[in-house]
């Protein structure tokens, strides 16, 4: 089969493999972004910017602070979900009742005037951040050589996926979310604080994005774009997984992974747009999205 194709295993199973490692990272953006469309029906264009400023976050405690990477991992996705809870109690919760392009607007101007400062601020040339030293090095698996890092990367946000699809689908607390989605009002008529409850869910929703910021930074270097280049993809995967499907977005994240590495191997040319022609075929056949309900 590999002589057919013109390539030799070791390509193949390398592009896989780096494949299943940026689908990682496509599962965990595109889940944060889900859980705010789907219980806050916000669509959150600032969801690329965070994720920027979770990587930004980890850099500055390690430059001005002395803080590494472990403890960037808890504190930055807590100062980005909080800053994103405070957008969310003074801006965004005066458009829960308007139409969904109201917040996109919002969102998407957000997005602009987080990135103009930071790139102002630091420029866009990218700074470094180094990985760990616990997780320097890598493993020779024969076909090619995996860095500790991007290894250690994917099976953390996978980890982070299944958790949350857990705590979403699968606990009271979760049930509590879906309600206030559902009907607010009879929710509050139980003593739930429906107001608090969302802006707790946009904060988290926030923090996964910070959280995958935290992990890229190693991986990439820290600049202001570095969401810009990434939220088109991730809404892709969201729309073609379903928008507000918490699995959908897990599945779709991996797979869309996946077959963006293979195309790189069989035809590099479409690597680029491989992921919105199958956006294009999804949305013809099921506008719903593979995972989404049909209102």
């Amino acid at each position: 089969m590999f002589e057919s194709l013109g390539i030799s295993p070791q390509v193949f199973f390398g592009q896989l493999m780096l494949g299943f490692i940026n689908g990682s990272f496509y599962a965990i953006l595109s889940l944060g972004l889900s859980i705010i469309f789907g219980l806050l029906n916000i669509i959150n264009f600032t969801h690329g910017a965070q994720y920027m400023l979770g990587a930004f976050v980890a850099w500055m405690l390690l430059a001005y602070l002395g803080i590494g990477y472990w403890w960037a991992l808890l504190l930055a996705p807590i100062i980005v979900g909080v800053l994103g809870m405070i957008v969310e109690r003074v801006l965004i919760s005066r458009l829960y009742h308007l139409d969904h392009l109201y917040g996109l607007l919002l969102t998407f101007g957000l997005a602009l005037i987080l990135q103009g400062v930071l790139r102002n601020a630091y420029g866009v040339s990218g700074l470094p951040y180094s990985v760990p030293p616990q997780l320097t090095g890598g493993q020779n698996l024969g076909f090619m050589y995996l860095p500790n890092y991007r290894m250690w990367a994917a099976i953390v946000a996978l980890a982070v996926c299944l958790a949350t699809w857990f705590l979403i689908e699968k606990t009271r607390l979760g049930g509590y979310l879906r309600a206030a989605n559902e009907d607010p009002v009879m929710l509050g008529a139980f003593g739930i604080n429906v107001p608090r409850m969302l802006t707790l869910t946009y904060g988290f929703g926030v923090a996964l994005a910070a959280f995958a910021g935290v992990l890229a930074a190693p991986i990439y270097s820290v600049n202001p774009n570095m969401g810009a280049d990434l939220i088109i993809i991730v809404f892709a995967v969201v729309v073609i997984g379903g928008m507000g499907s918490i699995l959908g977005s897990i599945f779709t994240g991996l797979g869309l992974g996946l077959v963006e590495g293979l195309t790189k191997v069989v035809y590099p040319e479409a690597s680029s747009v491989v992921i919105f022609v199958i956006m294009a075929i999804v949305l013809l056949i099921k506008p719903a999205g593979l995972f989404g309900r049909t209102v």
